[in-house]
């Protein structure tokens, strides 16, 4: 657990504590969190990680589903310490993007962020400030929903009707998810909906009776964190389960850049955590026509189900129903 700047040992353990009551508070949306580049740095260091492991969850599913951004820059609004738009100019390389905006109402924040950025990708033109620039290309947004009140909500519309592509990646809570669908139902007539859903049609959570579910998944966190003492201490003394990664979120691109933008129609994706019991699982499936739980025997689909099983990543199937059940499956991702 170190970077260039910072390390466990050197942490600020006060510094951090008053950075976790904000965000759990949302006091954030009153003022800027950060109080001096150390703040950033621990940050940077803890907390951001986690967000990354969210990120990287995200990124490798678009991956899986061969999607890549279309052309030119990268603008990571509200960026704090810059994480979000880092891990997306990794995921898909540096040099498939002009240039990386970093965008925060600090202006620690995103000087903190630039030097970062020009750290790790010293090829790459990186700029700061100016939101309002007339096309961003690709726009990364990142736990930004619970600190944002309405007037800036709509603000945020503006600017993402103005990009080629959105990536927009929120805590997996009840609140912040269907905070996402919100979203997701203002920018679909305009943009094409790439993940999670396999469909750019009304979300299916909006039907009635389905007002206690979300849209979420779960990283995984890199192995052996459970192992390292750093990690471990961290977890124990900001009250954090170090497991438990739920994220919610959204991709979009605009309509008619590429005919091919949603690759995955006909296929289910799978929301939350599947239940595992002797025989069965128990999926919550959404698809085009809404939302279901449905039941898949193992006798079915015994590769599928082992994997369930041993808690390896199953996100989209391919298969046939009969009312409540998978009642054959012709592919899966990953």
């Amino acid at each position: 657990m170190t970077n260039a700047e910072t390390t466990c040992d050197t942490l600020d353990w006060a510094a951090l504590a008053r950075l976790r009551d904000g965000f759990l508070s949302g006091a954030g949306a009153a003022g800027a969190y950060w109080q001096s580049r150390a703040d950033l740095a621990a940050y940077d260091l803890t907390f951001a990680q986690r967000i990354a492991w969210k990120w990287d969850a995200v990124l490798a599913e678009l991956k899986l589903r061969e999607w890549t951004p279309p052309p030119g820059g990268v603008l990571d609004w509200g960026c704090g310490s810059g994480v979000a738009g880092r891990c997306v100019v990794r995921a898909f390389g540096a040099e498939n993007f002009s240039a990386l905006r970093q965008f925060d109402r600090s202006a620690l924040a995103m000087e903190f962020a630039a030097v970062r950025a020009k750290s790790v990708f010293p090829q790459l033109t990186v700029n700061v400030g100016g939101a309002e620039v007339e096309s961003p290309g690709l726009l990364v947004l990142s736990h930004v929903l619970n600190e944002l009140p309405d007037a800036e909500r709509e603000g945020l519309l503006r600017l993402a009707r103005r990009s080629a592509a959105v990536l927009w990646v929120e805590p997996g809570t009840h609140a912040d998810s269907r905070a996402l669908i919100a979203m997701r139902e203002r920018l679909r007539e305009e943009f094409e909906v790439i993940a999670p859903c396999t469909h750019s049609e009304v979300c299916g959570l909006l039907a009635g009776g389905n007002e206690r579910h979300w849209c979420h998944n779960f990283a995984a966190p890199p192995p052996g964190i459970m192992a390292d003492s750093d990690w471990v201490r961290f977890g124990q003394r900001m009250g954090i389960d170090l497991r438990s990664l739920p994220y919610s979120f959204l991709a979009l691109e605009r309509r008619g850049l590429r005919s091919d933008a949603q690759r995955l129609a006909g296929w289910q994706r799978i929301v939350g955590s599947p239940r595992i019991y002797k025989g069965f699982a128990k999926l919550f499936c959404c698809q085009a026509d809404g939302v279901r739980g449905l039941t898949l025997q193992r006798r079915d689909a015994p590769e599928v189900f082992k994997r369930l099983k041993d808690e390896e990543s199953v996100l989209l199937v391919k298969g046939g129903t009969e009312h409540d059940k998978l009642a054959t499956i012709e592919a899966t991702l990953p």
